[in-house]
């Protein structure tokens, strides 16, 4: 009966997938094996090939787990605008395909959420794969700090649904989750970090020292487009966020 009440409040979860059929059920399975169960996972499946299709359409059969197909490859951004229209919890957090949750994630940030009576928050986290490391991350970020510091994972995030009103995913190929933590971070004060490392962060071959200058060539073009950045604003944002992640991940993953 206790758990129960505790357990009221609903968060919507949101995945978006494209041929992650390596890595998924573990990301899938960390879901399922939360200690807080009042969850439903929203997976959005970007067109992907059809062994990860028939994987997905496996994982569906669970009741707490919803899959939408798309009929086209359209983007990460976009998966997670059109599931976040799907969802209706008060709650949202997001996982991305090859992350995963240790089991107390959602229980803990709740609670600390609640308590603090938070809109905005985020944890530390353990990257796993090619590189070992555990990041911990400031203790609040407002949105001219964030500039300089992207220090916060998607799959960290947990937020309040009345925050994120209109605010979506910018439809880039890459950083699309970069303009909608700026555009929220404009919309409160602060978000708040949980000072606990209850995600792990895969890095990745794509992930590495190759893709650095696209990253750089995104992040320009984001802040010169939708933050509206000048262009020393721009140099120095850019400067700052290789600085800090030069010292999260030692040079092997700036963003």
């Amino acid at each position: 009966m206790e758990n129960k009440k505790k357990e009221k409040t609903k968060v919507d979860i949101i995945l978006p997938n494209f041929n992650s059929f390596e890595f998924i059920s573990e990301t899938v399975k960390s879901v399922l094996n939360q200690s807080y169960k009042n969850w439903k996972l929203i997976i959005v499946d970007d067109f992907s090939d059809k062994k990860t299709r028939s994987l997905l359409k496996k994982v569906s059969r669970n009741k707490n787990i919803k899959v939408y197909f798309m009929k086209k490859n359209r983007g990460a951004g976009f998966c997670r605008n059109f599931a976040i229209k799907k969802s209706n919890a008060p709650y949202l957090a997001f996982i991305d395909s090859d992350d995963i949750w240790k089991k107390d994630k959602l229980k803990n940030q709740i609670k600390f959420i609640k308590k603090n009576n938070f809109l905005f928050s985020y944890t530390n986290y353990e990257t796993f794969g090619l590189k070992k490391k555990k990041v911990k991350n400031p203790s609040k970020i407002n949105y001219f700090s964030f500039l300089k510091n992207t220090s916060i994972a998607t799959s960290t995030m947990l937020i309040k649904r009345c925050l994120i009103g209109k605010t979506k995913f910018t439809n880039t190929k890459i950083c699309e989750d970069y303009y909608f933590k700026c555009k929220l971070l404009t919309k409160t004060k602060y978000a708040y970090c949980l000072n606990q490392y209850l995600t792990k962060y895969r890095i990745r071959e794509n992930s590495l020292q190759s893709s650095n200058l696209r990253n750089f060539y995104w992040i320009w073009k984001i802040n010169k487009n939708y933050n509206k950045l000048n262009i020393v604003e721009n140099f120095i944002s850019l400067l700052f966020i290789s600085i800090n992640s030069l010292k999260k991940y030692g040079g092997k993953n700036f963003f």
